[in-house]
């Protein structure tokens, strides 16, 4: 039986979609990066790039209110199948225009946007189905195994996709991204789940999608987490999004060197995850938000100044664990004062804040580094994400209130 750091593994359906996820994500990350520089080497424009980042997340801000009320209403299984197959088809088009040297960046601006809106029903169905396949004691430790599983493929898929891009090209990231879904979509339908009934609405479909807006108005502590997580998606995040203009302007260093610098992220963000994973319950997860976000934007204005490849490298490593923790404690502690049957539409509100907010972030960043340069927006960005920290954690002793939230968090 599996215990401490990994003991959510004991759950059949859990270990699935560990299994199925960590080779599809591989992909994901491999794709995320071939992307990122195919519309650098067509456009070789910072504003594009950010353009590109704001059209693959801007359908969740826009719809994962819709995707939150699927998630609650249908059987969550059957929502992240089909999402899964459209988004392997997706990959698999953009694979085939890229091969045949047909691609346009009218296309992956296209292809990225109809994926965002995959996304938007896919994230909030992912996030609530976490308690389906471990129930609530294992809760926070799957949340935590899951980043860990996200980052461990965030450091393997970009390295291999530096050296594709390099020697072969973007197109066969992009296929091989469109295969790995198989393994997910396989894991999801091996699993033994009970029979899924459908509860009746109380409210008309507006009203029951709205249902987690209000949830999250009306519980300060939540409000307040999800608020910081969204400074940090709009301010900060976006500096991924400015990474190929680092790694060719000024590292020198190529798609290679793209590879290292977000491989280097990912070993930081897979430590995260980890250290949150030992842990047993939400007890002092508001001090980890606090204390993640601001080392987070130091380390973000640090690797701004750094013009030394591996310096960049290593200073990335405090950037990705700093963010993976937030996020991830900050969906433990929503998930944990959220019931059950409003999970799939408040998670809708997270993944509006955490990815609905990036693109309005990746557009800024854009527009910003057009303007100002790479590195002075990445450092305003840590400033602010600094800023952040210090009000949330001054509040942090309100919010602890028996009369807000009966735990300490």
């Amino acid at each position: 039986m599996a215990t401490g750091t990994f003991r959510a593994l004991r759950h059949r359906n859990f270990r699935l979609f560990f299994g199925g996820q960590l080779i599809s994500l591989v992909g994901t990350w491999m794709q995320n990066i071939a992307q990122s520089w195919l519309v650098y080497r067509l456009t070789g424009s910072p504003l594009l790039l950010g353009l590109v980042g704001f059209a693959g997340q801007a359908p969740v801000f826009f719809l994962a209110t819709v995707g939150g009320a699927v998630a609650d209403r249908r059987a969550r299984r059957d929502v992240l199948i089909a999402t899964q197959t459209t988004a392997m088809l997706l990959a698999l088009v953009l694979a085939t225009l890229t091969l045949s040297g047909h691609v346009r960046p009218w296309h992956v601006f296209a292809l990225a946007s109809t994926l965002g809106v995959v996304n938007a029903f896919d994230i909030p169905a992912r996030q609530a189905f976490v308690v389906e396949m471990v129930g609530k004691p294992d809760m926070g430790n799957a949340i935590a195994l899951n980043s860990s599983m996200f980052n461990g493929a965030r450091i393997l898929g970009p390295s291999v996709a530096g050296v594709l891009v390099a020697s072969i090209g973007e197109g066969w990231c992009f296929a091989a991204n469109g295969v790995s879904f198989l393994a997910v979509i396989a894991g999801l339908a091996a699993m033994r789940l009970p029979k899924f009934e459908p509860k009746p609405m109380s409210s008309r479909p507006l009203a029951h999608a709205a249902e987690g807006f209000r949830f999250v108005a009306r519980t300060p502590p939540v409000r307040a987490v999800l608020l910081l997580l969204g400074v940090i998606s709009v301010m900060g995040m976006p500096y991924a999004v400015l990474m190929p203009i680092f790694a060719d302007r000024l590292l020198h260093a190529g798609a290679r060197g793209l590879g290292i610098l977000m491989g280097s992220s990912g070993v930081g963000a897979l430590v995260g995850a980890l250290l949150l994973a030992r842990r047993e319950s939400a007890h002092g997860l508001g001090r980890w938000i606090a204390t993640a976000a601001g080392s987070f934007g130091v380390a973000l204005v640090l690797f701004s100044l750094s013009r030394s490849l591996w310096l960049s490298a290593a200073l990335l490593v405090p950037v990705g664990g700093s963010m993976m923790m937030q996020m991830a404690a900050s969906n433990t502690l929503v998930q944990t004062m959220t019931p059950d049957s409003l999970r799939g539409r408040v998670m809708a509100v997270y993944a509006m804040t955490f990815m609905g907010m990036a693109p309005m972030g990746a557009l800024l960043a854009g527009a910003a580094a057009q303007r100002i340069g790479a590195p002075a927006t990445v450092a305003a960005g840590g400033v602010v994400s600094v800023l952040g920290a210090l009000v949330f954690a001054a509040r942090l002793p309100s919010l602890r209130s028996p009369s807000l939230q009966p735990r300490k968090w």
